[in-house]
């Protein structure tokens, strides 16, 4: 989705190309259909709880998935509010702080079930699980557990799998973060039903362990996302949205700069402004002089190249050793 794309002045503002758009509307209706999956999911847990603390730490982390999908379904409105007064640039940046947001909220959340499970298993808590009778058939209570498990896992992983492409597509780091959490759920009712099977066993230690695991779990998703989304908020060069690599596209801005006759050299401060691109290009002239119309047809060029191209500014400087920082052709 680069090449042939309208030129904008702001990305913020006018819509997105119209196979992003309809990314956007499929990303924001999987959102909606999965709080309500979610909610469900939620329900048939709580009604299984018991007393295992492997159950009750699931229940809290299925509670904790409402954070990504709401987080995405604002910021993704807030966006495309029309720059004003106050906020002269827009409100592109709101999708890095409504990464940021959920990302504390998970490691926040791991930390407090790390705690509550440890206690647990320090307390040496013996919990059982009895039975319960239904339409005159009596039963154990863990077949329940594992059915509200099961349950959990399979429509998760399938929602995470389908949010992954529009995610790809529009370059947001929310709801990619949401879609790698969904996916990995599997590891979560694993643990748990771990855990209820090693109460029926009589392995008492194995409820809390288990609850442990899904914490860590938690945890380690919510560190990660953390320190992502904080390297964006203080402009580290932009990265993929998988966070794996540095973003390819600064590489073709610069190579598309610098084929221009007039350019001898450039070098580029580009920063990451939610799903956008933004910064500043110097670029040394060949022969010194500069005429406006190239720095404002090689603006435009810029913009045109991709629909995340926003606020480039190009700016000829007499020798580029003097701008710190920055990537160099």
């Amino acid at each position: 989705m680069s090449g042939g794309l309208t030129s904008h002045p702001h990305a913020s503002v006018f819509p997105l190309p119209d196979e992003l758009e309809r990314a956007m509307r499929r990303a924001r209706r999987l959102q909606w259909l999965w709080m309500v999956v979610l909610a469900s999911i939620v329900v048939a847990i709580y009604f299984a709880l018991g007393n295992s603390q492997a159950m009750k730490t699931a229940w809290i982390e299925d509670l904790l998935s409402f954070v990504p999908p709401i987080a995405f379904l604002v910021s993704s409105r807030i966006e495309r509010w029309a720059p004003d007064a106050r906020f002269p640039i827009g409100y592109i940046r709101v999708t890095s702080i409504a990464y940021l947001v959920s990302a504390v909220a998970l490691a926040g959340v791991g930390l407090f079930l790390i705690y509550d499970s440890a206690s647990a298993l320090i307390r040496a808590e013996h919990p059982t699980i009895g039975s319960v009778e239904l339409f005159g058939v009596t039963f154990w209570f863990g077949w329940v557990m594992l059915a509200a498990l099961a349950y959990s896992v399979v429509l998760p992983v399938v929602f995470g799998r389908l949010k992954m492409r529009p995610a790809r597509d529009l370059h947001d780091k929310v709801l990619w973060a949401d879609a790698l959490m969904n996916k990995a759920d599997w590891m979560t009712g694993l643990a748990a039903a771990a855990g209820v099977v090693g109460i029926g066993f009589g392995l008492w230690w194995a409820d809390a362990a288990a609850a442990i695991l899904i914490a860590l779990d938690v945890l380690h998703d919510g560190f990660r996302h953390t320190t992502a989304a904080v390297r964006d908020l203080v402009d580290e060069v932009p990265r993929t949205v998988d966070d794996k690599e540095f973003d390819p596209l600064p590489s073709r801005m610069q190579a598309c700069v610098e084929e221009l006759p007039w350019v001898r050299g450039s070098k580029l401060r580009l920063r990451e402004e939610g799903r956008f691109l933004t910064g500043t290009v110097y670029v040394q002239p060949r022969d010194g002089l500069v005429d406006p119309r190239w720095v404002r047809d090689t603006e435009a060029r810029l913009r045109g190249m991709h629909w995340r191209v926003d606020h480039v500014s190009v700016v000829p400087v007499p020798d580029l050793s003097e701008v710190t920082g920055g990537r160099t052709g």
